[in-house]
């Protein structure tokens, strides 16, 4: 008899009748069942909600760009530098492994470097030429009140 009372404590009840046996007398105990035209009424209620909001979403979205419009220009502007570095870096080493590309290049750089330390950087005069193409430069680009820089 034990046993058929610890089976009936863990069965889980199928029919009305056991679940009002399981939950007692009182059949108010039962958990309750949506009327059939409630969920009827929360999908309407739902869908009014997202007519709502994508009705208000070219708004709101107007709204936002207009609050954070810097931040959102400088993220921007990071993420076009990030992929712009991504996309050069590829490019250099996708040049990189052309045969005797790579070694040429490091001629190229090792020849001009030098040509430009003997032609502007040993002679005081040269390099006082070279601050004047620099200064003039600097003019061109940025005006004629960079010169203080």
């Amino acid at each position: 008899m034990d046993a058929n009372l610890q089976q009936s404590e863990y069965a889980t009840p199928t029919s009305p009748k056991e679940m009002v046996a399981v939950a007692g007398s009182n059949p108010q105990n039962l958990p309750m069942l949506l009327p059939a035209s409630e969920p009827e009424n929360q999908l309407q209620e739902f869908g009014e909600q997202v007519s709502y909001f994508l009705a208000k979403l070219p708004e709101n979205i107007a709204k936002f760009f207009s609050e954070y419009n810097k931040p959102i220009i400088n993220v921007g502007l990071f993420i076009a530098a990030i992929v712009t570095v991504k996309v050069i870096l590829a490019i250099l080493d996708a040049i990189n492994d052309i045969p005797l590309l790579s070694p040429t290049f490091e001629l190229v750089g090792i020849s001009y470097s030098t040509w430009f330390t003997f032609r502007y950087l040993l002679k005081d005069s040269t390099r006082q030429e070279l601050s004047a193409n620099i200064q003039s430069l600097k003019k061109q680009t940025f005006g004629s009140n960079i010169s203080e820089m």
